[in-house]
């Protein structure tokens, strides 16, 4: 039995569609002030052998490093246990299945069909026989209530007729612009009140509370457990969602999505289906939450300042506890921890080269770009559903390791089936079908002697090679009946993957290209399990020169939760325009935001310099409806959150042009509070190179041969395989040739060097 420190282990564990993929790091035994790494690899999906694969990630990480037999099934003690980070995509499988939770939608009378008929958006305008997606929520309940906004927004006098109001939020003078009923304080009668946006509310009709809990009392007994409240306006005016909601709870649901809780927002349909996708989703996240932590003991989950923390990963690559972690900010929880991985260890600040990472998983590949600070977007739509909320912008591709392969009309197809990880790929020992894994391993880029053995019925054996060679040479056959000349098989396996790699360069192509950057220009950042084996190929594709792969590449989604930080945010609307004259309002209004997000991370545990606060507008020129987040950066204007300066440097960029002539409007204010994990990752990549003594490693130091074949000289019968672990920081490797630890394989073309350091391999292309 080994000695550990109470409240020492790390742990980080990202569960994907096809593998769980666990870090930790722990004291080293023999020197306390230095910290070991230890990596495990298992399926997802494994319901004979574990219910629960993160869970039984973490049983035998504890078992490797206390030394003791943990039986499995056992309530795990946390007492050693520093933190658990998780990233999962439970919620977004139950989007893209449409898998989650009966809930009912409330919304105000007569916009009953609002999100049924959405935005009128027709993304394919030509199809003859539109599937439109059916709405997430299986009920609708109209809550007879209406409030309306004073005024016009496109009035030119708009600030001029507005309803002027005192300190204490009394009217001083009454709304004056067209419609005024020429008596009252606005357009006709109703209490006027000021919103939070600053906005004038008139309140037409309050909601009979005793109608409202009728109906609710019918929906509990019917069933439901989970709500959607979205009312008209309620960015601005709440106060009507908050007693439904207060009356929702007291009779037993229990979840609430709140809109203007959850989303404080103009524009009521991304609002409110937003507001259904959380209804949806987080009580299908809570009950595999519950599960989990059914797995542990009562320590986990108490969140007591001496009891291990559990952190996840959200969607805009910040780490949320659990309280503020829901099924709307965990869309793109598994995707997003690789991004940070990749951005963390990849980028020079003095350098700045711009980075293009590509996450090849089991079912799909996963792009994004970095050039100094995360790329987000605040609407993306996932399974046909439209959602506001913040996002690293990711483009995902339904090509990956386990990508069926097929041939249909002439054409070889890669994906978008999914082997996933029940049954796998053919070479999985479970009868299923032919995926590029598969097409790797006849190609000689896996090798089985080197691959985890952990397929079969007893978890034991290796992947079986004559399954996924007698698969292939039936689709062969296939293949070359309508062939003049036949078709070595070779020929064809290299065939699919090619059609994969360009699968896979398509995203990149949209996030480089189509916004104007140069795709040749960038670093190609490869990681995910499959990601050493072609990002040769894919690099050579883009006219990409610069490869780099992370020691952890093939976990490192869960090495990035590693790295990650903790992330608050908190925003709120407003409708101003922007001038010298409310500027000091905005700030003002700033400052209380980043008060209270400072005030929230202190109670996280991050005060002082660990803390860094971005503070955001959301602007847009007057008569568009296209608003853009932006922060400042030192070279705008005088230094000294120039905004204005700012928005027309972010217009310019994403749309070429600038209206000179409209008045700038806020929408929202913004603060958002990172609390670093570490000050400093040390030295670049870069660096580190230029400073490399590099030394070519002898064919002779390699562990053994095989044959691999490769694009325009076919097979090479000896090409050599280095393992990574035997290499040291210096070694300069040529292609063609592989190099593999025990969870990655990596393809080195003919005419590549790879040199190591100390935790990349640095590839560069001739």
């Amino acid at each position: 039995m080994i000695e550990v420190p109470d409240r020492s282990i790390r742990i980080c564990a990202d569960r994907g569609g096809t593998f769980c993929d666990v870090h930790a790091s722990y004291p080293d035994p023999e020197n306390s002030n230095q910290r070991k790494e230890l990596v495990v690899k298992l399926l997802s999906q494994d319901p004979g052998n574990y219910s629960d694969a993160p869970t039984e990630g973490i049983r035998r990480v504890l078992e490797i490093v206390t030394g003791e037999k943990i039986k499995r099934g056992t309530i795990l003690d946390t007492g050693k246990i520093d933190y658990i980070r998780l990233s999962t995509t439970v919620a977004t499988n139950a989007l893209l299945e449409r898998k989650g939770h009966k809930h009912a939608l409330l919304i105000t009378k007569g916009f009953k069909d609002l999100l049924l008929i959405g935005n009128q958006s027709r993304p394919r305008i030509f199809d003859l026989n539109i599937r439109r997606p059916y709405p997430l929520y299986s009920e609708v309940v109209e809550v007879d209530e209406r409030v309306t906004l004073v005024g016009y927004t496109s009035d030119p006098k708009a600030e001029e007729n507005a309803i002027q109001w005192n300190e204490d939020e009394t009217i001083r003078r009454g709304y004056r612009g067209p419609g005024w009923d020429g008596e009252g304080h606005a357009e006709g009668p109703g209490d006027v009140v000021r919103g939070i946006s600053g906005e004038a509310v008139r309140i037409l009709k309050r909601p009979d509370l005793a109608v409202v809990k009728r109906d609710l009392q019918r929906l509990h007994d019917a069933g439901y457990r989970s709500l959607a409240i979205v009312l008209v306006h309620s960015y601005t005016f709440p106060e009507h969602e908050m007693q439904i909601g207060k009356l929702a709870r007291d009779i037993g649901f229990t979840h609430i999505s709140e809109s203007s809780q959850l989303l404080p927002m103009i524009k009521i349909v991304p609002r409110g289906v937003s507001s259904t996708a959380d209804a949806y989703l987080t009580p299908i996240l809570r009950e595999y939450l519950d599960g989990f932590f059914k797995g542990f003991d009562a320590k986990l989950k108490d969140g007591l300042t001496n009891s291990p923390r559990v952190e996840f990963m959200g969607s805009d690559g910040g780490l949320l506890d659990l309280n503020n972690f829901s099924g709307l900010k965990s869309i793109l929880s598994g995707p997003a921890g690789g991004v940070v991985g990749y951005a963390l260890t990849s980028w020079d600040e003095e350098r700045k080269y711009p980075i293009i990472g590509i996450d090849v998983g089991g079912t799909s590949t996963d792009v994004s770009r970095f050039d100094g600070r995360y790329e987000v977007v605040y609407e993306t739509t996932t399974a046909g559903v439209t959602i506001q909320s913040p996002q690293l912008d990711i483009n995902t591709v339904a090509a990956g390791g386990g990508s069926c392969l097929t041939f249909r009309n002439g054409l070889f197809l890669a994906g978008p089936e999914s082997a996933g990880a029940e049954p796998g790929p053919a070479c999985y020992r479970k009868g299923g079908p032919l995926a590029v894994t598969d097409a790797n391993l006849l190609l000689g880029r896996l090798i089985p002697d080197y691959f985890p053995k952990i397929f079969g019925k007893s978890e034991n054996e290796p992947l079986d090679v004559v399954a996924s060679k007698a698969a292939f040479e039936e689709l062969a056959d296939k293949i070359n009946e309508d062939q003049e000349k036949a078709l070595e098989l070779d020929e064809i396996v290299y065939g699919f993957i090619k059609v994969a790699n360009e699968t896979m360069c398509r995203p990149i192509r949209a996030l480089t290209e189509a916004r104007g950057y140069s795709t040749g220009k960038h670093v190609l950042a490869s990681f995910g399990g499959a990601g050493g084996q072609h990002a040769c190929e894919i690099a050579s594709l883009l006219g990409i020169k610069t490869i780099l792969i992370h020691r952890y590449s093939s976990i490192l989604s869960a090495y990035g939760l590693a790295l990650a930080d903790r992330a608050f945010e908190l925003q709120e609307p407003s409708s101003i325009f922007y001038s010298s004259s409310t500027r000091s309002s905005l700030i003002s209004r700033l400052d209380k935001l980043t008060s209270d997000v400072r005030a929230e991370l202190a109670r996280q545990g991050f005060e002082g310099d660990r803390v860094i606060i971005e503070r955001m507008l959301n602007m847009r020129f007057e008569g568009t409806d296209t608003a853009l987040m932006v922060l400042p950066n030192s070279k705008d204007g005088d230094d000294n959150e120039d905004f204005e300066v700012a928005f027309k440097r972010v217009y310019k960029s994403e749309f070429g042009f600038l209206l000179e002539t409209k008045t700038i409007v806020v929408d929202d204010v913004k603060v958002r509070g990172i609390g670093k994990t570490f000050d400093s990752l040390g030295d670049s990549v870069y660096l580190e190179v230029e400073r490399l003594k590099t030394t070519p490693v002898d064919r002779e130091r390699a562990d053994s041969t095989n044959s691999v074949y490769f694009d325009k000289i076919g097979r090479v019968i000896n090409t050599p395989v280095f393992l990574l672990d035997e290499l040291v920081v210096g070694d300069e490797v040529s292609g063609p040739a592989m190099i593999i630890d025990n969870t990655q394989t990596i393809v080195v073309v003919p005419g590549a060097r790879a040199v190591l350091t100390s935790k990349h391999l640095y590839i560069t292309l001739e």
